[in-house]
């Protein structure tokens, strides 16, 4: 048996005055804290941010939804204006020099001729150097200098207002056509920036309806389950079991063709919104069979809490992140299901302007073989695509910043 310690040998009795903080010991440094106290959508941006792929289609993106409000003022023509001693007019190239000086933005008139054995149109370019196929020697060179901020075609914004302001404008007695005319002397690079605003917008509030459709329905066949669950899991595998594209072409198809131009748009985009949400039910369906058994939907049943209520405001914000994600991911194929309806003449029609109604044009292959300028319209299409596809992965990633 150890002897107790020298009253001598013991340690003072000590009793610090100080307040008591329990951070005392391991202070949080300023940037853990920030992280430790950051919202979820505030983790998500700085997850997103380190996808630098997804930045970038991000950026693409809000560039191209930007500039559909300031379409007319971005395109260099009328959507409508015609040229026609410019018929198949191929692209113009910008030049900066000539002869070794510099001159500015500028580009080369043309020079037609038309080749009688396949009655193709053949623009030379008047740059004093090519020699036209039914000339013996170049012609002087014939230069249009680009005009910014000016007074050009008239048209009508947002059909509304009247105006005349470009960003940029051909000089006013030579053209400019950057991506080439069509059959009827339209520039292609004016029809191609209004019709943005028609493909993109028949995309973003196709999404928009399936994504409510999808919310409410999956909501309510998850949260209930029983006879509701199973009416709503047959309809959507008999939806899911046909075949889209002719479904796409039936209903479009049964449109009247009587209906302004107008109807044709929004009846288009409800179509592709009803026939695009059985996805998303899904997926809130199997989350919300989960999350309705956790201890706060229990404890919002017990206060009286009304199921549109739960669902709305305690499960659906749970995994929001993922739903909008899921449905960023849905936008490309809306797109995509615009242009191939357009483009078999099913979709919307002239005088709408939009990708698919302009690839429309693009039918006849012997036009395409001499005119390939034509198929210019996939550009967008193919980035539009790929832009929202890189995006929305970034997304899904950065909708879990906790992995």
């Amino acid at each position: 048996m150890t002897a107790p310690a020298a009253p001598q040998d013991r340690l003072p009795h000590y009793v610090s005055t100080a307040p008591f903080d329990p951070y005392s010991v391991e202070r949080m440094t300023a940037e853990q804290e920030r992280y430790f106290l950051a919202s979820q959508w505030m983790m998500m941006w700085w997850k997103l941010k380190r996808h630098r792929l997804a930045v970038i289609s991000g950026v693409i993106l809000l560039i191209m939804y930007v500039s559909i409000l300031f379409s007319e003022m971005i395109a260099p023509y009328n959507l409508h204006s015609r040229f026609t001693d410019y018929i198949y007019a191929p692209p113009q190239r910008v030049h900066l020099f000539h002869d070794g000086k510099l001159v500015g933005p500028f580009v080369y008139g043309f020079h037609y001729s038309l080749n009688m054995d396949n009655l193709q149109r053949i623009y030379t370019p008047r740059d004093g150097e090519t020699i036209p196929p039914s000339m013996t020697s170049a012609p002087p060179a014939e230069m249009h200098k680009l005009r910014f901020f000016c007074l050009g075609d008239a048209y009508e914004y947002m059909g509304l207002i009247d105006g005349s302001f470009h960003l940029v404008c051909p000089a006013k007695d030579g053209p400019m056509f950057l991506m080439g005319t069509d059959r009827l002397g339209r520039d292609m690079l004016s029809r191609i920036i209004q019709g943005t605003r028609i493909s993109l917008t028949v995309g973003l509030i196709g999404v928009t309806i399936s994504f409510l459709l999808g919310i409410t329905i999956g909501g309510f066949a998850g949260y209930y389950g029983g006879w509701v669950d199973i009416i709503v899991q047959r309809v959507i595998e008999v939806l899911r079991s046909l075949p889209e594209l002719p479904l796409w072409l039936s209903l479009s198809a049964a449109l009247p063709v009587n209906w302004s131009p107008l109807l044709i748009y929004f009846g288009i985009t409800i179509i592709l919104g009803l026939l695009d949400w059985t996805g998303l039910a899904r997926a809130v369906r199997s989350k919300l069979l989960s999350l309705r058994e956790e201890d706060f939907c229990t404890a919002a049943q017990l206060m009286g809490a009304s199921p549109g209520r739960i669902i709305g405001r305690h499960l659906l914000p749970s995994f929001m992140s993922h739903l909008i994600a899921s449905a960023t991911l849905r936008i490309p194929a809306m797109i995509l299901g615009e242009t191939a309806l357009s483009f078999l003449g099913l979709g919307l029609r002239p005088p709408i302007t939009s990708w698919g109604v302009l690839l429309n044009e693009a039918q006849n292959i012997n036009v395409v073989v001499l005119y390939p300028w034509l198929m210019l319209p996939v550009l967008p299409v193919v980035i539009m695509v790929l832009a929202f596809n890189f995006f929305g992965d970034g997304l899904r990633d950065a909708a879990d910043p906790y992995k």
